[in-house]
């Protein structure tokens, strides 16, 4: 029988909210085995807050500035393969789980801290969220209207470059320590990862090809064939059609002439060209527009709302949507040929905790004891 990739990994998560448990998600997705470190009464959070990115999993409730709770901490610590730290500069130190204790106490441990700003810098223990990381990055300033920047959601600073790039940390780290046997730690910053996320956007305007202007380039919606455009049902179609191939298509599918239309590579005709086919798309609801252009190379396909995904013919033949008894989320990704990881069952989880405190030589008894006190239970 097949295994996922990461079978056989334990990942000890402290409990924090965005990249951590995203991180944490997608490696569990590939086979490991999370086991979450949450303080008592969880983070203090609105619930629509504090389970963003919380899949349920395994959970131990530990007060870390409690001496017993710490040794258990710690011992969970020295026998797992990742430990991913969300804390400020210097509190895991303070809590007496830093890096240069734990390391001591497992050599092959891949400690992975995850901040805003990084474990060093005149930024580093200042308070933060997305939005400032990817303002200090340069890519903020790239997206949104021509008059304000706009946060494009949190998928640039708390996913894009700080859950990602511990994931790629963390497998990189996972791979050398197989030849080396041993760990080390990763700072992984979530500007880092939002200005090197930003890198072939800056390469463009090193060479001189990108506006500071929103709006005002190729792919930041300036383009008129590459752009969002209002249906007369008020929905949208989102339009790439970049190579001269694929715009000759776009312009047949709106039926006009490509000659009238002019030069599309002049920033100077681009106002009028939109307007033109804003105009055209604004004649045909969505579903008129995509059965026309469905098949076609034009690059242009519906704008979906989050409760459309699973029903569209393409998301459905991939399965892109699994369900849970949370609803809906994404199919694991990326998807892999010979071995396929699933988040496990609450049920699972939670066996799979209790047999690692057991294997780390905690009383069965005392397990089981945790886990009706609560202590040990799958949030």
């Amino acid at each position: 029988m097949s295994t996922a990739p990461l079978d056989g990994i334990t990942v000890i998560e402290i409990a924090g909210i965005g990249p951590v448990p995203f991180a944490c998600d997608q490696l569990e997705d590939m086979g490991a085995t999370i086991v979450r470190v949450d303080r008592p009464g969880g983070h203090g959070l609105p619930v629509t807050m504090s389970s963003i990115g919380r899949r349920s999993r395994a959970t131990v409730s530990l007060d870390l500035k409690d001496d017993a709770d710490r040794q258990i901490a710690s011992t969970l610590i020295s026998h797992a393969d990742v430990l991913l730290d969300p804390y400020r500069p210097g509190v895991a130190e303070r809590l007496g789980i830093g890096p240069d204790e734990m390391l001591e106490r497992n050599h092959r441990l891949v400690y992975a801290r995850v901040t805003g700003w990084g474990q060093h810098g005149p930024y580093a223990s200042m308070a933060g969220h997305d939005i400032n990381y990817i303002g200090l990055s340069g890519s903020l300033a790239a997206i949104g209207p021509q008059d304000v920047p706009m946060p494009p959601l949190n998928l640039v600073g708390d996913y894009g470059g700080g859950a990602m790039f511990a994931v790629t940390g963390i497998l990189a780290a996972l791979v050398e320590r197989a030849t080396t046997g041993l760990g080390q730690v990763i700072d992984v910053a979530m500007v880092d990862g939002a200005a090197a996320l930003v890198g072939p956007i800056r390469d463009l305007h090193n060479a001189g090809l990108w506006s500071p202007q929103r709006r005002a380039n190729l792919l930041d919606g300036g383009a008129p064939f590459y752009a969002c455009y209002r249906t007369s049902d008020d929905e949208f179609m989102a339009v790439g059609a970049l190579e001269p191939q694929f715009y000759s298509l776009l312009v047949s599918g709106l039926g006009l002439d490509e000659a009238m239309l002019g030069n599309r590579l002049d920033p100077g005709e681009w106002s009028r060209i939109a307007e033109i086919f804003s105009d055209t798309f604004a004649t045909r609801t969505r579903q008129e527009w995509t059965e026309i252009f469905d098949g076609t190379d034009a690059c242009v396909t519906p704008v979906l709302s989050m409760d459309e995904v699973g029903n569209h013919p393409h998301n459905t033949a991939r399965q892109a949507l699994v369900p849970t008894g949370s609803g809906p989320r994404p199919h694991p990704a990326p998807r892999f040929s010979g071995t396929q990881g699933f988040a496990s069952t609450g049920q699972e989880a939670l066996e799979s905790a209790e047999a690692l405190l057991v294997s780390l030589g905690i009383d069965r008894d005392a397990v089981d004891q945790m886990s009706d006190q609560g202590v040990v239970t799958v949030e």
